[in-house]
């Protein structure tokens, strides 16, 4: 995973993208390679915001674009309120994403199964019961 720092009008130290990178190991360990994190952070200017730090993190995956925003009084805290909330959505993504996964195989092995003819001794469920309408004819439904 590609981890781009930016700060606004703020500096971004060697410490702080160490802080970032250690942070949001857990997220790295869930996705891609190929993912970039975009980590931006910044001061909220107005005095009257008492949690003036503020980090933004944006996580591009591949078709989905994850965000997540927290502030605080001090930038750690802040940027890690943020890596805690963009791994819990990149969990719930990815569990998603495995349920998705596992109900497509079980259609597909479920379809696969109705397009193949019984084995011997097997017989479909219409034939072992006996289905038959009231003119004897079996499987044909007389419409009125």
């Amino acid at each position: 995973m590609r981890i781009e720092v930016k700060g606004r009008n703020l500096p971004v130290s060697e410490d702080l993208r160490e802080h970032v990178a250690k942070r949001f190991r857990k997220v790295e360990r869930q996705v891609s390679e190929l993912a970039v994190l975009e980590v931006e952070v910044f001061e909220e200017r107005n005095p009257a915001i008492a949690d003036d730090q503020v980090a933004e993190a944006t996580l591009h995956l591949k078709g989905v674009t994850l965000r997540a925003r927290d502030a605080s009084p001090d930038i750690a805290r802040s940027i890690n309120l943020c890596a805690d909330e963009l791994h819990v959505q990149v969990k719930r993504h990815r569990d998603k994403r495995r349920r998705r996964r596992e109900q497509r195989a079980a259609a597909a092995a479920q379809g696969a199964e109705v397009g193949v003819a019984p084995s011997e001794g097997e017989t479909f469920l219409g034939e072992a019961a006996g289905a038959t309408d009231s003119g004897g004819q079996t499987g044909v439904s007389s419409a009125a």
